[in-house]
């Protein structure tokens, strides 16, 4: 008799360690938003979507495949014009719908990238094709880094153009423009692309920024980052607070560099798990309908 009680006993607490785990994996994908579109990933300038010594994009594109969404590189050039790029990512946003089946798609873009997406939406009228745009750390008021430049004599001789043109196509662009580039990202600039270039209302329109503590956050942005810190205050290294902060939906990310918010760097940074952040993101997404 008490050998039956045992092993009724067993019996109870084998069951229960199976069935525990199950259920709370159950539970988790309940909690787990389904994104209704796929996502397109744009990058900005320098980086590209080449297969190189660099990930520009880390561990995102294969965190994202591995929770089953599906992930698509928007292939634009590094430095191209809003105009050139737009064509390039209008054409990248047709192959996903046809390959996918998808009504929409939703873009998570990277500096430039955002304004690329922007100009893209707005141009082609993709409200119809874009259910979503996430811009992350994109300088929507422009760049004190590119009105510096801009001041400079040398860069409007002949010659400077000549060599950033060649720079460029050794980079691998299909159409650089290094020059009309830099002038597009001017704070100047800028005032008149957000006059034009506005909001589609079928598009649901968010902005992610980060900032630095201090210059030694990131050594790579050592300089830029003080340049701008005492010209427009806290900023990324590359592009202000000021100037990132842009649609109705904003939020702010402490401690991280504007080129390590793309996980290149492929470890956590100030404690966080960079993939992480999109993965925030996306659930979002799903948990609005996209």
């Amino acid at each position: 008799m008490k050998r039956f009680w045992i092993i009724i006993l067993i019996s109870i607490l084998f069951k229960g360690c199976v069935n525990m785990p199950n259920k709370t994996v159950n539970e988790d994908l309940k909690k787990e938003p389904v994104l209704k579109y796929p996502v397109i990933l744009v990058h900005g300038i320098v980086a590209h979507d080449r297969k190189s010594l660099i990930d520009f994009w880390g561990r995102i594109p294969e965190t994202f495949r591995a929770n089953g969404i599906k992930v698509y590189l928007g292939n634009t050039d590094s430095w191209g014009r809003f105009e050139s790029n737009s064509e390039i990512l209008k054409g990248t946003i047709d192959k996903v719908l046809q390959e996918t089946g998808s009504e929409k798609v939703n873009i998570i873009a990277h500096s430039k990238g955002g304004l690329d997406s922007r100009y893209t939406i707005w141009k082609h009228n993709y409200g119809k094709a874009v259910a979503s745009l996430t811009t992350i750390c994109t300088p929507h008021h422009g760049t004190e880094i590119a009105d510096l430049i801009f001041q400079q004599k040398i860069i409007h001789t002949k010659n400077a153009k000549k060599i950033l043109k060649t720079f460029g196509e050794w980079y691998g662009d299909t159409n650089p423009d290094m020059y009309n580039v830099n002038y597009q990202l001017t704070t100047y600039n800028m005032k008149d692309f957000n006059e034009k270039v506005i909001m589609d209302p079928n598009v649901y329109y968010q902005s992610v920024y980060t900032t630095m503590r201090n210059a030694f956050d990131d050594l790579l942005v050592f300089n830029s980052y003080l340049y701008i810190k005492k010209i427009s205050g806290p900023n990324d290294g590359v592009v202000s607070e000021k100037s990132a902060s842009w649609s109705p939906n904003t939020k702010k990310i402490e401690k991280i560099s504007h080129p390590e918010i793309l996980d290149y760097k492929k470890h956590k940074i100030s404690g966080i798990h960079i993939p992480d952040i999109y993965m925030d993101i996306v659930r979002d997404l799903g948990k609005r309908g996209f």
